[in-house]
């Protein structure tokens, strides 16, 4: 297995060693550059108009001008590289430039800012505001401009006359036979390797997809739900394109955007030029928040370990093995909330066990629990010691919960998806009625594999301000 290969599958599905531009083909990069300049130049030019129009009304306040480049006051700059790194982390600067939908993007993220800036130098210092008139001429200039400069590059790279588009390295997995004959009479396309749907995500499979040099993987079919998942990200890293075919359409459904392939409707799942700077960002929030979280609650801390010193004898912190990151097993801490030795007791308690499939151990009365346990596990305290696992770099703020190994022994073989990505304190299932679901471990797994799919900061942000919600108003927690 090629070190490229080894990086796919050596830690969090999630994660990129290198941002997106050195996994660029040479045509787009090509492309890359030229909406990049497309857009610098529409910014440009909106921001000249604006200033053109503005002079007629009042002036820009002399405080916003803090210096000036190429004619262009430095706010100008400020909102230029803003907007060219929202463009970029939303994949605009990759796949194709005629799609409807990035062109309504665009729009949508350009108002965003000019919104956000807004109320920022509001709330700043009021009197700084920017005139109203250059504010709504180059906004409005800015999504005229950019969309108009895109709309025309697309007609230009799409007349052929000038553009050639050059082939495009197909991977099926799937049964090709039915698509063979259909991309060889399409000189754009050429299959250059096929796989089953069976061994789809295995470390052969791509292996085999990084030697053919593949641009695009045509997806007919995959039996499992999960493999799906493994597979968008390891292609993700990878930067290649994934496309699916109607019958994969259970898969990844809220990441692909219809497009016509050789003649075929597929959904295209698209990496991004800035692939890897999220999860990135997410582990440097992870240790920073952390960090200010255990200075601040470091008083809480001493006064529960007082309670639990005082409510019964034994050690302030419990730790048990869990099972984490691609099935690691590693201590997690938290406060002690049952009487001293509850693990031994446990296999007397499991007939009462109120999770029907028996994979989790839930009992909603256990007698192991100390009086001050009830108290800590209603309000989550009992969790927050697992702040040092997260320093460790064992789990994360958000993700699955990592779950006991007697658990995991209990796993069905698409359970163990879970294990691809880092664990978290708190997750989906946390906000999603915690213990008050339903017996079957399916639920959250089911959960876990949704979060898996559609992961992103804002969703992790997203489950972060609903784990407070839930923990200031506990309900299913036991």
């Amino acid at each position: 297995m090629s070190n490229r290969n080894r990086r796919v599958f050596g830690g969090d599905i999630r994660a990129s060693d290198q941002f997106r531009i050195i996994y660029l083909s040479k045509w787009n990069r090509y492309k890359f550059f030229l909406l990049l300049s497309s857009d610098i130049l529409a910014l440009s030019n909106a921001w000249h108009c604006a200033r053109f129009f503005n002079h007629f009304y009042s002036p820009v306040p002399t405080a916003l001008v803090w210096w000036s480049w190429f004619g262009l006051p430095s706010f100008f700059w400020i909102f230029s590289l803003i907007i060219i790194i929202s463009f970029a982390s939303k994949g605009l600067y990759s796949g194709s430039t005629n799609h409807t939908q990035n062109y309504i993007q665009t729009a949508k993220l350009i108002s965003l800012i000019y919104l956000l800036a807004l109320l920022l130098i509001y709330f700043y210092d009021p009197k700084l505001a920017p005139p109203r008139s250059l504010f709504f001429t180059s906004w409005l200039a800015s999504l005229v401009s950019v969309m108009g400069y895109r709309i025309l590059l697309g007609l230009i790279l799409d007349y052929r006359g000038i553009w050639r588009t050059p082939k495009v390295l197909v991977f099926v997995i799937g049964s090709p036979i039915s698509l063979n004959d259909l991309l060889k009479k399409r000189s754009h396309y050429r299959i250059v390797g096929t796989a089953s749907a069976e061994i789809a995500i295995t470390g052969e499979t791509i292996e085999k997809i990084i030697q053919s040099k593949a641009q695009e993987v045509l997806l007919e079919n995959l039996p499992n739900t999960e493999l799906a998942s493994a597979l968008y990200w390891s292609l993700r890293r990878l930067g290649i394109t994934l496309r699916l075919l109607p019958s994969s359409r259970e898969m990844l459904y809220r990441r692909g955007i219809p497009e016509i392939f050789a003649g075929i409707p597929t959904l295209r799942v698209d990496h991004y030029f800035l692939t890897g700077w999220d999860y990135r960002l997410k582990r440097w929030l992870d240790f920073i928040s952390t960090f200010f979280l255990l200075l601040i609650l470091a008083p809480l801390f001493v006064v529960v370990a007082l309670m639990i010193k005082l409510s019964s004898r034994g050690p302030v912190f419990f730790s048990q093995e869990r099972v984490g990151l691609n099935g690691q097993v590693f201590k997690m801490w938290k406060f002690r909330t049952m009487v001293n030795n509850a693990q031994y007791m446990q296999p007397k308690l499991e007939e009462g066990n109120q999770n029907s499939d028996g994979v989790m151990f839930k009992l909603k009365n256990d007698p192991r629990i100390i009086p001050i346990g009830y108290f800590l596990r209603k309000f989550s305290i009992d969790e927050l010691p697992q702040l040092f696992n997260v320093l460790s770099g064992q789990m994360s703020l958000v993700g699955p919960r990592p779950l006991p190994v007697r658990d995991v022994e209990r796993f069905a073989k698409w359970h163990h998806i879970r294990h691809q990505v880092l664990p978290g304190i708190t997750g989906l299932w946390q906000i999603s009625g915690r213990s008050d679901l339903s017996g079957d471990f399916n639920d959250v797994a089911k959960l876990d594999l949704y979060y898996i799919d559609n992961w992103s900061l804002n969703l992790d942000l997203t489950i972060l301000i609903e784990t407070v919600r839930v923990v200031i108003f506990p309900h299913g927690a036991y």
